[in-house]
């Protein structure tokens, strides 16, 4: 009588190691959209800073490097409020086709010039260099764009 020994070879525990780590892998990817939600939201905000200041320089060579009035050494909101910096009557639609919002802020909205929230700030220093931010940024990531 030969008694023979039912096994596992080594090759197939090692093929469903790898098999498991590769499940793993996908589920811990899978199991985390917020992160890539926050992500998104950030490469937004990373597009729309670069918009608004593209369109502030893009106004200020069309008229001999002047800047809006309005932009001050203090980083203020872009909105219609008066606590705000109101610059849309500038850009839009002439450098920008409609004021950038923040796409997280509850407050951020535009429909038109008269009343709008972007969640963006804008100053400009004493070299006259524009800064455009997105304080709201997702991941403990700072979102600043100075030209």
């Amino acid at each position: 009588m030969k008694h023979t020994k039912k096994a596992f070879t080594l090759i197939e525990v090692l093929l469903v190691i790898v098999i498991i780590a590769i499940l793993a892998g996908i589920v811990i990817i899978a199991v985390n959209p917020a992160r890539q939600i926050s992500q998104a939201n950030n490469t937004q905000r990373s597009s729309d800073t670069k918009a608004i200041l593209d369109a502030v320089w893009e106004y200020a060579v069309d008229n001999r490097g002047v800047l809006p009035t309005e932009i001050t050494a203090t980083a203020t909101e872009v909105g219609s409020d008066a606590a705000e910096i109101d610059i849309c009557t500038y850009l839009v639609p002439t450098y920008i086709s409609s004021m950038p919002v923040d796409p997280t802020d509850a407050a951020a909205a535009y429909t038109d010039c008269t009343s709008y929230h972007t969640g963006y700030n804008i100053s400009v220093d004493t070299d006259g260099r524009v800064t455009v931010a997105a304080p709201s940024a997702e991941l403990s990531e700072t979102i600043s764009i100075t030209r």
